[in-house]
């Protein structure tokens, strides 16, 4: 293919999922192409080849989300100067808040705009909240006036037809994984000793929408009482989280990890992965998890999990009250700690199916290469 100009923008790449994602296409991207990044907020935990242009609206990251919302038109003015200057085509955006402003920028600079929806919007957006109602006025007005939109599972591109009224072209395309290289970092060693056959982790921001809360509830009733809980990532609920641990007494069991760059060395080390959350769009970690041998567990949440678990099922179908035992891994209700304990305390108490399961996660994982996953995007976003 011949070489393009490759746009991007982003609120920043400070941890979280669509920002690894960012940082895994624009690094393999720059073999072929020019690429720029635009960053909302000039903050970023990942790293980039030093051929990648980088440019920051200096946004701040403190700001609350009144002022998040009235800025959105400042933004979008200064997004629009930085198109004009470099004569930018095309601009792929990844995150709600940079589409809004991705959409917002085209009525003043006229480019073409591809905006990458990474959450179901009707699970994110499900109270009855000031800033919900928001969001959910901007998706249905803003988004139609997008050119085209890549939705990063099928039930996110089903959950913007129906709930929202999107009618305009969507391309969904799966998350990319660089599986040799993080099979590479897995082997890296940990400063804990991690017992991989008492082990259970979760990788994730700290925040309610991933529902540390309920797996931690739900740890704290397994039978066997020496497997450790590791917790990697940072967030709003970290302080909240540790007192829940310290009210159930789990501090010699439940160990904080932080945010680290590479959380595979603890995947690997680690013999049962579960997530807990609420909503997903396409979990980088459940997916990375499988790569690095863990036998998984998630909560049947919109969307991914279905899709990545039991990509044969019913993707609009959503347990309530059993578990699933899926093709990939073991499913869940959303909110509901006694499966979450069912389904952990099957799998410590069935060697074979932990075994099976683990060798099931990395087959599964080989539909989900970077090598296939490159192609898709490529069609996308390097046409001019």
């Amino acid at each position: 293919m011949e070489a393009k100009n490759i746009v991007i923008f982003i609120n920043s790449l400070d941890g979280g999922g669509a920002e690894r994602v960012v940082s895994t296409l624009l690094n393999n991207l720059v073999e072929k192409h020019e690429c720029h990044l635009i960053l909302m907020e000039n903050k970023t935990s990942y790293d980039l080849d030093t051929r990648i242009n980088i440019i920051s609206l200096d946004e701040k990251s403190n700001q609350n989300g009144i002022v998040k919302l009235l800025r959105l038109p400042i933004i979008s003015y200064k997004l629009s100067k930085v198109i004009k200057k470099h004569n930018f085509f095309q601009i792929t955006s990844f995150l709600y808040r940079a589409n809004y402003v991705n959409i917002l920028a085209k009525f003043l600079s006229k480019h073409k705009c591809i905006i990458s929806e990474r959450i179901a919007p009707s699970s994110m957006y499900e109270d009855n909240s000031f800033s919900s109602k928001i969001s959910k006025f901007l998706i249905k007005n803003l988004y139609n006036k997008a050119d085209k939109i890549i939705p990063v599972s099928k039930a996110i591109e089903n959950d913007l037809i129906k709930k929202f009224g999107i009618n305009i072209k969507q391309k969904v395309i799966y998350n990319p994984y660089e599986i040799e290289k993080i099979e590479q970092l897995s082997k890296e060693d940990v400063s804990y000793e991690i017992d991989r056959s008492k082990s259970i982790i979760t990788v994730g921001s700290l925040g309610k929408r991933k529902n540390h809360s309920l797996l931690i509830n739900a740890f704290s009733k397994i039978d066997d009482k020496e497997y450790k809980l590791y917790i990697l990532g940072k967030g709003k609920e970290e302080s909240n989280l540790k007192s829940l641990v310290s009210e159930l007494r789990l501090n010699e069991r439940v160990i904080f990890l932080g945010f680290d760059n590479n959380p595979y060395k603890y995947l690997s080390k680690c013999g049962i992965f579960v997530l807990a959350s609420n909503s997903e769009g396409f979990p980088n970690v459940l997916a990375e998890a499988m790569i690095c041998g863990c036998s998984v567990i998630s909560t049947d949440c919109l969307s991914g999990p279905r899709e990545i678990l039991a990509p044969n099922s019913d993707l609009r179908f959503q347990l309530e009250n059993n578990i699933e035992l899926s093709e990939y891994g073991i499913l869940t209700p959303i909110k509901n700690v006694e499966k979450i304990k069912e389904a952990m305390n099957l799998l410590i108490d069935d060697e074979s199916l932990r075994n099976k399961y683990q060798d099931k996660a990395k087959q599964r994982a080989n539909d989900f290469r970077i090598e296939k996953i490159i192609k898709q995007y490529e069609e996308i976003i390097c046409v001019e």
